[in-house]
């Protein structure tokens, strides 16, 4: 009921439209631009074609909702990166924030959820920043401005090629190590060591709170390099 009452409100903004264009139609519009991670920003193609979402639907297909984005810029300061600034309509493009089954879409679930729960930081990986000027213009757009969490946009780990950290880097699941008999408290140094508090080669988890300072996480990814895993592996018995 929270997510329909928050599409209503939308609605009756004029905020959102409805579009009929699946997902494939989307990708091979010919005007359809690119970000700059290659995925493609919807060109707008439902953008003011139907004036009501009766309409949409007299075309026998069953519309999703998108957020429209035009002018929509976000300026906002994340607490790791600094200022940041997203010009909506020519970067990320208009959303989907209703799917055509009707369920609520990722970013407006994400918005509603965090406002109900009285949310004030979110902590997350850098890969989600997209999200974020997403996000706080459905904030602005709903008139819970004043709700808006402090953002944190954490690094990711990656391999030495720079990617994340994946399967094609080997194997690094946190069992291997447990099964080799490393110790967790040679994992959490390297953790803390990832996290800008180094010279430790064993810490258990009181001391890594003590520790910690999310304000003074490092700005760029850690990397796990084959000397982080044989410095793992020298600790075994």
């Amino acid at each position: 009921q929270r997510y329909q009452a928050a599409l209503e409100t939308l609605l009756q903004a004029g905020c959102v439209y409805p579009c009929i264009c699946t997902r494939r139609e989307a990708e091979l519009a010919a005007s359809a631009p690119h970000a700059d991670d290659g995925s493609t920003i919807y060109p707008g193609t439902c953008r003011g074609k139907f004036p009501s979402l009766a309409a949409a639907r007299a075309t026998g297909k069953t519309p999703a909702l998108r957020l429209d984005t035009t002018a929509i810029s976000v300026d906002w300061t994340d607490a790791l990166r600094g200022p940041m600034h997203c010009d909506l309509e020519h970067q990320l493009g208009d959303f989907v924030v209703a799917k055509s089954d009707g369920t609520p879409a990722y970013q407006l679930a994400n918005v509603v959820d965090d406002a109900e729960l009285g949310v004030t930081h979110v902590v997350r990986g850098d890969d989600l920043i997209d999200s974020t000027p997403r996000q706080i213009a459905l904030y602005r757009a709903l008139g819970w401005s004043q709700k808006i969490p402090q953002y944190y946009h954490l690094p990711l780990i990656v391999g030495p090629d720079g990617r994340r950290l994946a399967k094609r880097h080997g194997d690094s699941r946190i069992a291997l190590y447990r099964d080799l008999g490393v110790p967790a408290g040679r994992i959490l140094a390297l953790l803390a060591r990832w996290s800008g508090i180094g010279g430790y080669d064993w810490l258990d988890m009181p001391q890594l709170l003590k520790l910690f300072d999310l304000r003074k996480m490092p700005p760029t990814p850690g990397v796990f390099r084959p000397a982080d895993d044989a410095w793992l592996r020298a600790a075994t018995p």
